[in-house]
């Protein structure tokens, strides 16, 4: 059963081993002399906090992985400027993870050294200090696959709560989460219905809320659509798109109070590959290009409750889908995704939802699909209705109808 964002923050805050002792921050051990007043000095009164939150997933971690440290020198420049606290963690893998290299360090210069000389040093020293902890956390290697930032935004906010002072979450990240409400493996990446409809479902009233509690806070996404060489590419509409949607999310989550900001700062290159072992496979976000659709199909229609078993209903709309994939020019392959609604716990849904989608997929050959170019894959708990259609005026009841679902997408050469 999936918990609300709060609940999910206070869960995860324990660090999940994923930098494996890369990150050395400014301890006193430090070789980058001049750090060491930043561990245990104690915030200013009213001081601000800043979570820095380092994209750790597959998507960035290829050579030619964007250069967050460069996009975030003058963001971190008036962040030490001001004296913050700073925190920074790496995310990817399960929702929430995120491992932190530091937790509340001040960078108070004022107060750390007496003379404008000594304390201008300091404020200097910090700036490089924490530039380079993000170019440093950017080589590590999660343990587990997926992305998913609102669940970095879940637990980045928990540090946040008891901060007196402005408080300010900075998401360094391509954007392209893969797991949760805001997968955006199926996304068009064009419209504002779209975008409409993943908030709509991510802010899903009750336990089933993955929205996390951004009231007052300051959120700022860099880095949006840049990913790693290898990797699919966002044109200038396509990350026009993300911004809007981060920033509708973070409104969302926030209300009035938060300031939500994308800012499309020029992201180079770093001048080597992120990360340095095996990285876990993360499912690529493919930008819509043309070559593609998807045909959501409600669960109700095909299955009874529980049952992967199709009913004789179901032959008429598979059978038009199987006749428009084969006679189809450049027909390249066929994707099944089985979905099964939350109320189910997490017993069985993985294998409810591939048996229903080894079914579909069954009769798609069955009418003339190739088998070598069928998939069919079980993903479990519906991450919600598709991005098309909006849940807006939804009952309860139809919204589990549209989470029980099978998603087939055919793909052109």
């Amino acid at each position: 059963m999936r918990t609300s964002g709060l609940a999910r923050a206070a869960g995860a805050l324990a660090p999940v081993v994923l930098l494996a002792g890369l990150l050395v921050g400014c301890d006193a051990d430090d070789p980058r002399a001049g750090c060491a007043w930043m561990k245990d000095r104690a915030p200013g009164p009213g001081a601000g906090s800043t979570v820095l939150l380092v994209d750790g997933s597959a998507s960035v971690l290829g050579a030619g992985g964007p250069d967050y440290s460069g996009a975030a020198d003058t963001l971190l420049r008036q962040r030490v400027t001001a004296g913050d606290t700073f925190s920074l963690g790496t995310f990817a893998g399960a929702p929430g993870d995120v491992d932190w290299a530091f937790r509340k360090r001040s960078a108070d210069w004022k107060r750390s050294a007496q003379g404008s000389g000594r304390q201008n040093s300091n404020r200097d020293k910090a700036i490089k200090c924490l530039t380079e902890d993000v170019a440093t956390a950017q080589h590590a290697v999660p343990v587990h696959g997926g992305t998913d930032v609102l669940g970095a935004l879940a637990t980045g906010v928990g540090l946040l709560q008891d901060v007196a002072g402005p408080r300010r979450l900075v998401v360094l990240s391509d954007g392209l989460s893969t797991t949760g409400c805001a997968d955006l493996r199926q996304a068009d990446f064009g419209s504002e219905a779209e975008i409409k409809a993943i908030a709509s479902v991510c802010a899903t009233k009750g336990e089933f809320s993955e929205l996390p509690d951004l009231t007052g806070v300051d959120v700022t996404f860099m880095g949006l659509g840049h990913s790693a060489k290898g990797q699919p590419s966002a044109d200038q509409g396509e990350r026009a798109w993300l911004a809007r949607l981060w920033r509708t999310l973070c409104e969302r989550a926030g209300g009035t109070t938060a300031s939500c900001t994308a800012v499309d700062t020029p992201v180079g290159s770093a001048p080597t590959p992120h990360a340095t072992g095996t990285v876990p496979a993360d499912p690529r976000v493919p930008y819509h290009d043309g070559r593609s659709r998807t045909y959501p199909l409600p669960g109700a229609a095909l299955f009874d409750a529980g049952s992967a078993e199709l009913r004789p209903t179901a032959t008429a709309p598979l059978t038009d889908i199987a006749v428009r994939a084969r006679t189809a020019p450049g027909l390249d392959r066929v994707e099944v995704d089985g979905y099964v609604d939350p109320r189910g716990g997490s017993g069985n849904d993985r294998s409810l939802s591939q048996s229903r989608a080894n079914a579909v997929a069954e009769v798609l050959v069955g009418h003339g699909v190739p088998r070598t170019r069928v998939d069919a894959h079980g993903r479990g708990v519906s991450p919600g209705c598709p991005a098309d259609r909006s849940t807006d005026d939804m009952s309860a009841k139809e919204r589990l109808q549209c989470d029980r679902r099978v998603d087939i997408r055919i793909f052109w050469k």
